[in-house]
């Protein structure tokens, strides 16, 4: 992985933001939510701009993945990355781990940026704890096509799953309902971290943008890095490094 798969926007003054959203909703409500909590401003205007494309209408991950029937969401990927370069966007972002499988599809749309938020996170957790065993708390599809084995690999960083991983991925489904309260949620994600930390994960990764809607009712001792903060915090701090030039 070579920088260019996380380059600074350089030469602007108010980088514009391209959000590749939607996937699902409410986990790109709560991205901009969190770029919003993490940017230091006194005033609207010290805010970041955010041109995002929140399409719940990107074909289903889990259909095409998991299912394996589902419509290939890799050319609406494309078309909301042209759409976003052409609206003015400096570099993109993809709230969703399981469509960075479809990020190579977003990459050769455009000639902007396409951050790998993958790739983020496996590095922030690298530089804190090198070599960790790490606990994934994902969908299914993940482990299935291998994407956080493409770069963990090359940072000798290990990977566990939880040993009931269609009870994880009911907890997903159950936040794109809508159920983010419901106590048969909430325990099942607890016990799938649970069950991470009996296999002596060192760190916990939310590796699902929808867990991260439902972080605060995990309750564990085992450190906790969520991509979605990672990427949240990353594009501040990209921002910022450029309106400091």
């Amino acid at each position: 992985m070579t920088d260019s798969h996380v380059s600074r926007p350089t030469n602007q003054t108010h980088p514009m933001v391209g959000v590749i959203g939607g996937m699902g909703p409410d986990a790109t409500v709560e991205f901009m939510q969190r770029v919003i909590n993490a940017t230091p401003a006194q005033d609207d205007a010290d805010h970041i701009h955010l041109l995002v494309d929140n399409n719940p209408k990107v074909p289903s991950r889990i259909k095409a993945l998991i299912e394996g029937n589902g419509e290939d969401p890799g050319p609406t990927i494309a078309a909301m990355a042209q759409r976003l370069e052409d609206a003015g966007a400096h570099f993109l972002v993809m709230p969703c781990n399981t469509a960075h499988y479809y990020w190579e599809h977003a990459e050769r749309a455009v000639a902007i940026p396409v951050w790998n938020m993958i790739w983020l996170t496996l590095n922030a957790v690298h530089a804190a704890v090198p070599d960790a065993r790490i606990g994934m708390l994902a969908s299914p599809a993940l482990r299935k096509i291998g994407l956080y084995e493409r770069y963990a690999d090359d940072l000798e960083l290990t990977l566990v799953y939880p040993g009931d991983e269609d009870a994880l991925l009911e907890v997903i489904r159950a936040v794109k309902r809508g159920e983010k309260r419901h106590a048969d949620t909430l325990n099942a994600f607890n016990r799938a971290a649970e069950d991470l930390s009996r296999q002596g994960a060192d760190v916990l990764v939310l590796a699902c943008t929808e867990l991260s809607v439902i972080q605060e009712s995990l309750n564990t001792a085992v450190p906790v890095y969520d991509s979605l903060q990672v990427l949240a915090e990353e594009v501040v701090r990209a921002v910022e490094g450029v309106k400091a030039e």
